[in-house]
């Protein structure tokens, strides 16, 4: 079995293997709008859930980027649901664009109005979730290095469905694609679902 710290770095290998062992994970597809106005979106592949009660999720910046430094003036962002069906508009989303220039233009996209926060959803997106900032830092490594990363914390104040994913009254996973970030170029798409109901004994017999 290959083994390395970290430390050096030193797996010998051609791409470093870290985010294709994190994997998968879902995809934030961020919108928000700054408080002169302008319009931003951008994927960002370390996102997730954070807290149900409340409900909290995250998103980490490479930088102080437009969505993160967005975010943080105006207190509010909206995550996107990233789909199979929008991939090319998503992958085109993620292009360098210069501040103040909306990729929803030059993604084929539409700006939706939220509810609660200013910041437009996808229209084309099938789910999205208005957010409200709690919190932003620059997490510390070990040595107390702080990391050029930028994390936003925001709890789900709002959330939008599109019916046409729902069955039986849940979302349907194989009617929403949920596309997720995979190591390297890679991305994915859930291709088959199974339950396993949590064990209630102690030794886990009774699964």
């Amino acid at each position: 079995m290959l083994f390395y710290t970290t430390d050096t770095n030193d797996h010998g290998l051609p791409h470093d293997p870290f985010k294709a062992i994190v994997a998968p994970r879902p995809i934030g597809w961020i919108s928000t709008r700054s408080r002169d106005g302008a319009v931003n979106l951008a994927p960002y592949s370390f996102f997730n859930a954070i807290s149900d009660r409340p409900k909290l999720i995250m998103f980490s910046s490479a930088g102080m980027k437009d969505t993160a430094s967005f975010a943080i003036e105006s207190g509010e962002f909206v995550a996107n649901l990233a789909t199979r069906t929008l991939a090319a508009e998503l992958n085109r989303s993620s292009a360098p664009a210069p501040r103040g220039v909306s990729e929803f233009a030059f993604s084929g996209l539409t700006e939706a109005a939220c509810r609660i926060v200013a910041a437009p959803r996808v229209a084309e997106s099938p789910a999205a979730l208005e957010c409200k900032v709690t919190q932003w830092f620059q997490p510390e490594g070990l040595n107390g290095t702080v990391s050029e990363n930028t994390v936003v914390i925001g709890q789900v104040v709002a959330i939008h469905i599109d019916e046409a994913i729902l069955k039986d009254g849940m979302i349907d996973m194989a009617l929403a694609a949920p596309l997720a970030r995979l190591g390297y170029l890679d991305y994915s798409v859930s291709d088959e679902v199974f339950q396993m109901r949590r064990p209630r004994s102690a030794d886990g017999s009774d699964v």
